[in-house]
């Protein structure tokens, strides 16, 4: 006997016949090959030790006393515990009907005494092949079944959290942003029906204001995976404008890509936001002047000369008190803007004029950074309001500079643009401002251009900022009918686009 079969033997083989000829050579071949034998005279002893301790596989022979080997196997196959054991017979009866009647009661095989050896072996493997894969198979069912189950008390779960969320959420397909289901909140905020808005995308439906932003985001989504409380414009069917917080997730439906948006109506919240800031940047601003006057006339000496260290305070209270004051008028200024109280005067005016005059005008600020200023300006007409693409370009230029390394270079060009993806009919131009600076997370592209957003909270004490600036900017971009975007790679530096349509005025 090898050390395999003594060890880990091949298989567990009950043998039940009354001739103890049969059974000698049946077990001393069995353990021979490495497996496991048991044998006994009689089919009742036989039952009792399969059931005791169920074996692998039965050979079982027919004619015996007391209890045949029919009567065994059907008494096995009644039995929950051994109905799954194979069993083959093995008998002197050749007839057909007996064979017949062996597989009638359960029997997978059958052999006829005097039987060869090799072909009794050669049965034996096949069979508990095939029970060994029935097993692997009852075991990946049972597998299947359970991920089934889990899988349907998940999706009975989200169906319930889908339709009873008091926010409005909604699935589109990520190839084309066709809603394939949207949940009653949704259709209560937007005024459509649920026929109104399956199978359309939202371009259709005209429910953003920002269309191009959202299919960014989208365009990113494999690769995010996700964008939590991104801030936008929602128009509904009678085309009043909400904001929304809106977070995206990527999801899979069947084997096909979709976009999961849940959506949160803040436009209460925004308008008590927008009034208490209006309100405290208005009561902010005349004592701020009086406290900057107070500190410059300190500054004069006209009240006394302070001592070196009052000098240094005093330089740290004005800093901070001129920073205070650019944040208030900068709420200001957005809060015009975006109610309208702000116009743009637009006339026509020459973009080269601006990039020299933007140039110029941060000079001072590049030389104390020591930082490099490469302009490359483009004579083009252009129907604007100068002073405020001025601020546009100067405080993209500001943020340059301020990011970059003393000996770095930031660039300032501008090219013109025909029939492009954002304006296919009409020529525009675009200006670029391009640093070699830290770069900005791929993650904060789009949220850089909200108020009060910038890459690190700690920018407003290092830097200098309010964190209102591209939102100023994006504004008056937007008033042009313009569009301000920018790209980015960490530790490669940051692009800012600006393109702006050159349609001038039919009267012109």
């Amino acid at each position: 006997m090898s050390s395999q079969s003594a060890s880990t033997p091949k298989a567990n083989i009950l043998v039940i016949d009354d001739t103890p000829e049969n059974l000698n050579l049946l077990s001393a071949m069995l353990t021979e090959q490495g497996y496991k034998v048991r044998s006994v005279t009689k089919g009742s002893a036989g039952l009792r030790g399969a059931q005791a301790a169920p074996p692998d596989l039965i050979l079982l022979d027919v004619n015996m006393p007391q209890m045949n080997g029919y009567e065994v196997c059907q008494e096995l196959k009644a039995n929950e515990r051994t109905r799954d054991i194979p069993v083959i017979f093995i008998s002197a009866l050749g007839d057909v009907l007996d064979k017949v009647k062996a597989f009638a009661v359960g029997g997978v095989d059958y052999i006829t005494k005097p039987f060869q050896l090799e072909e009794v072996l050669a049965r034996i493997e096949n069979h508990l092949t095939i029970r060994l894969l029935q097993k692997q198979l009852q075991a990946q069912n049972a597998q299947l079944q359970q991920e089934i189950l889990e899988r349907q008390q998940a999706e009975d779960k989200f169906a319930k959290a889908f339709r009873s969320s008091p926010n409005p959420i909604a699935i589109a397909t990520l190839s084309e942003m066709r809603f394939i289901d949207v949940n009653p909140s949704f259709l209560k905020m937007s005024g459509y029906s649920l026929e109104e808005v399956i199978g359309y995308t939202a371009a259709e439906l005209r429910l953003s204001q920002d269309d191009e932003a959202i299919a960014h985001i989208v365009q990113l989504l494999p690769e995010t995976g996700s964008l939590y409380n991104q801030e936008f414009e929602f128009r509904t069917k009678t085309s009043e404008v909400k904001i929304v917080l809106l977070s995206i997730e990527l999801i899979d439906l069947d084997g096909v890509q979709c976009a999961l948006l849940i959506a949160n109506d803040i436009t209460a919240r925004k308008h008590l936001e927008n009034e208490f800031i209006s309100l405290v940047s208005h009561e902010l601003r005349t004592p701020l002047n009086s406290i900057l006057g107070a500190l410059d006339l300190l500054g004069t000496g006209q009240l006394g000369t302070l001592t070196e260290q009052g000098q240094k305070f005093l330089s740290i209270a004005t800093s901070n008190t001129e920073r205070l004051t650019r944040l208030v008028n900068d709420i200001l200024d957005l809060e015009r803007m975006k109610s309208g109280k702000i116009v743009m005067h637009k006339v026509k005016c020459n973009a080269a004029d601006l990039i020299i005059q933007a140039t110029e005008a941060m000079q001072a600020m590049a030389d104390t950074s020591q930082v490099k200023l490469n302009t490359k300006p483009l004579s083009v007409e252009l129907w604007a309001d100068p002073d405020r693409l001025l601020q546009t370009l100067t405080n993209l230029l500001s943020n340059a500079i301020k990011f970059s390394e003393p000996g770095d270079t930031v660039w300032l060009s501008a090219e013109l643009k025909s029939k492009g993806a954002f304006t296919p009919t009409l020529n525009t131009l675009l200006i670029t401002v391009r640093d070699k600076g830290r770069g900005i997370p791929s993650d904060k592209l789009q949220i850089i251009f909200e108020r009060f957003q910038q890459v690190d909270a700690s920018d407003s004490r290092k830097k200098g900022g309010t964190g209102l600036g591209l939102a100023i900017c994006r504004n008056i971009v937007q008033q042009h009918d313009g569009k301000i975007w920018a790209e980015s790679f960490l530790g490669e530096g940051s692009i800012f686009y600006v393109q702006l349509p050159l349609e001038l005025p039919n009267n012109d």
